[in-house]
This record gives C-alpha cells, structure tokens and sequence, in this order.
C-alpha cells in the first residue's frame, strides 16, 4: 500500500521493484498501478523527479559495472521501447554522468556521450520531470509509466563483456595519438563522404579504395611504431550497433571491414550489437568505413528494390537479403585487394602516393624494424586472436542464407560500383 505519507524515494523504490518483478503477461496491470502512485499527486512530482534522477544514477551505474556502455543503453532503449525512452536514456545517462569529470572518461565513452548530445538541460532535478514532460506533451501518469519501463529494462539486462573501462577506472594501455592522425583521419572522412555523395559510380568505387589503402597503410604505421617503441600496445574493443532489418548481412559487411583491417568481429544477435576487436587505431578505421559502406549500399539496394523481377513481379525481402548478403561478399573481396596492395607497397617501402600518405600532416616515414613488416603484422594478428580468445571463449558460426538469385547478381554488381574482400559468409557470435 502506498499513501501520501509514505517516502518518494520509497514510494519509487517499491514501484520500481514492482515493476522489475512482473510477469510478462500480467505487467501492464502492474506498471498502471505503480505510475499512478507515482503520478498522483501534483505537489509531489518535484520530489519524484529529484527522486527518480537519484535512482537512475545508481541504475545506470549498475550497468556501467555490468559492462553496459552509453550507447549500449540507449540502443536498448531504442530496440525494446520508443523515442520517449529513447529520450529519457540520453538524459538519465546525462544526469549520472555529472558524477564524473571528463578525465575520468575514456576516449570513446566522451565521444559516445558527445554523439547522444548527453548534457544536462534542465534547471534543477525538482524541476526534470515537468520539464520533460512539457517538452514531449505527456501528463504525469505517461511519464512516470514511460520511466518505470526504461528502468525495467534496463534492471533486466545481463553482463556483457566489458570492451573498455568504466568511469574512473584507468584504460588499459593503448597506442597515443599520432600528430598526424587527425588529418590522416580527416582526409578519410572526406573520400568517404565523396563516395557517398557522388552519383558516380566508378568515383564511388575509386573513392572508397583508397580510403581503404589510407586506413591500411595508417594501420602498418601504427604497428611500427608501436613495434620501435619501448612497450607495445594492446588489442582494445568497441561495439557497434547492428540492427534489424537484415541484421545477418549488416553483420557480414562490418565482419568483411574488419578483416580488412585486422580486426575480429563477435556478433550478439540477442543484444543488436557487434563486438570489434582489433588494435585501436584499426577500430577507428572500421567503424567509419563500415558507416559509410552501409549508407552506400542502402542506397543501392533501395535503387535496385524498387524495380521489379524479370517476370514483372515486385522485388520481396529476398531479393534486399540476398542483394545485401552478395554486396557484403563482393566488399569483402575489394577490401582485401586493397589491403594487400598497401601491405605490399609498405613491406617493399613504396610510399602510397608522392609525398606518403601523411605528407599532408607532415609526418616523417616509419623506419621498418630490421624482421621486416610481416612479423610485426603476423604479431599483432596475434594478439587480436588471443584478445578475442580470452573475451570470448565460446564462440559459433552462423551461415547467412540466400534464395534470390537476381538479388545476388545486382548485390556484387553495386558491390564492384562502390567497393571491395569475399569469404564463406561465416560471422562469430
């Protein structure tokens, strides 16, 4: 029983728990009772609101100590609820954050929180819940229901590996930014952005090539300089969201982006996410290389869908999986190419263009150790397998399937128009 008299922080704790322990079938009911304690008093709601904040700081922080990582949270949300949960994560996030001075951050848990836009807005936590509630056009009673069911979800999360230190706890170590890395980085960014613009075909394709051989020929730099340093760095991770529609395809080409680039991909179906392991300057390489990719070949594959069949009939979801999956193998194999090209080019000491690929940031040449470039490549692929080995211990293959042959066909067609590495369709999870 609840009553006016009765704690807001115990008032929320009890329905929280309430909610957190309903069955499946009966948890509408439950949730209904316990926002209406919640909702009904209008003196009160400033006390829910500070109270609720209170107690999504240690929810919050209980998934940060389960492995959870901002953008994790929010993707939760975003898979199992709607754009209010959506919108509350970032803010309860935002909120729990204020614990922590950015140096207590890592590099890629400021850069998650940056993209959500996690900042606090609202004029004192007494003052939260009203004003979301104005800025979305709720009542109380939705509010308080739309928080009870983030704070559900989020309670019956499990451990997952962690792929990086929670705030406060030092980074294991890992290669230092190189002066010349944010130009390199931006000129990536900027062949990347072409390829997607362009209405070009064959540009596309030239554009995304030497993308690839830029981030290739940075990632031979990196392993030497970290092979002439005086201790040498670690495999690090990161996760990447993976959703539906046709998670299994999407999942093939982030796994043939990181095969490009030395890095391992594990996939939790369950979760919408991958896990990328590889050295860290590889995972920046991946993960614009596989944003841009899906962009590309989202358009294409919505061109090609809108057409129809041979025989007249319109194109279903398996001509979109099997154009994705054929997409996802062709890539694969131009990837490699160019992976191989700038390996050769490096191991033979050919710089990648006049001047070397840093020219523009006025980096000097990284001296090749006195083994050659191959055993410190061979290392470092070992040290990625083992990482992956220790994070996780049992793994599976899973096939991705096709049954439209014409999908197939115009999937690597697209494919060799925009980009590159082929295998046997196999994806870790």
């Amino acid at each position: 029983m609840t009553s006016t008299d009765q704690p807001v922080d115990e008032l929320l704790a009890e329905a929280v728990g309430r909610v957190v322990g309903a069955p499946a079938d009966g948890l509408e009911f439950v949730v209904d009772g316990a926002a209406s304690a919640l909702a009904a008093s209008a003196d009160r709601w400033p006390l829910v609101s500070r109270a609720l904040l209170g107690f999504a700081d240690r929810s919050v922080g209980r998934c940060w100590a389960a492995g959870w990582r901002p953008a994790d949270l929010v993707r939760v949300a975003r898979r199992e609820l709607g754009p209010v949960q959506v919108a509350l994560a970032v803010d309860l996030i935002a909120a729990e954050g204020r614990r922590h001075p950015a140096a207590a951050l890592d590099r890629r848990w400021q850069e998650q929180l940056r993209e959500l836009e996690a900042e606090p807005w609202w004029a004192s936590d007494e003052a939260y819940l009203q004003a979301f509630a104005d800025r979305h056009r709720m009542d109380r009673f939705a509010l308080a229901t739309a928080a009870l069911e983030l704070l559900r979800v989020w309670a019956l999360l499990p451990p997952v590996q962690p792929v990086g230190p929670v705030p406060g706890q030092s980074a294991p170590r890992v290669s230092a930014p190189r002066s010349g890395e944010p130009r390199m980085l931006g000129r990536i960014r900027a062949l990347l952005a072409k390829a997607e613009s362009t209405g070009f075909p064959d540009e596309a394709e030239a554009l995304t090539a030497k993308a690839q051989e830029l981030m290739a020929r940075h990632s031979i730099d990196e392993a030497l300089l970290s092979a002439g340093g005086p201790s040498a760095d670690r495999p690090a991770a990161l996760r990447i969201g993976v959703d539906n529609p046709y998670e299994g395809p999407k999942t093939m080409l982030l796994d043939a982006v990181a095969a490009a680039n030395r890095c391992r991909v594990v996939w939790a179906k369950e979760f919408g996410f991958c896990t990328v392991i590889g050295f860290d300057a590889d995972l920046d390489c991946v993960e614009l290389l596989y944003t841009s990719l899906l962009v590309q070949a989202t358009s294409a594959m919505q061109r090609a869908g809108s057409r129809k069949h041979k025989d007249g009939a319109a194109r279903t979801k398996a001509f979109r999986q099997s154009f994705l999956v054929a997409y996802a193998a062709r890539i694969r194999e131009r990837l490699a190419d160019a992976t191989e090209r700038a390996t050769e080019d490096a191991a033979a000491g050919r710089p990648a263009e006049p001047g070397g690929v840093e020219d523009g940031g006025g980096a000097l040449p990284v001296p090749t150790p006195d083994g050659g470039l191959l055993p410190v490549l061979a290392a470092r692929a070992e040290a990625v397998d083992d990482a992956v080995g220790r994070m996780f211990p049992k793994l599976v293959s899973q096939r991705v399937r096709v049954s439209d042959g014409e999908g197939w066909v115009e999937g690597r067609a697209a494919a060799d128009r925009a980009t590159l590495h082929r295998g046997s369709g196999r994806i870790e999870r």
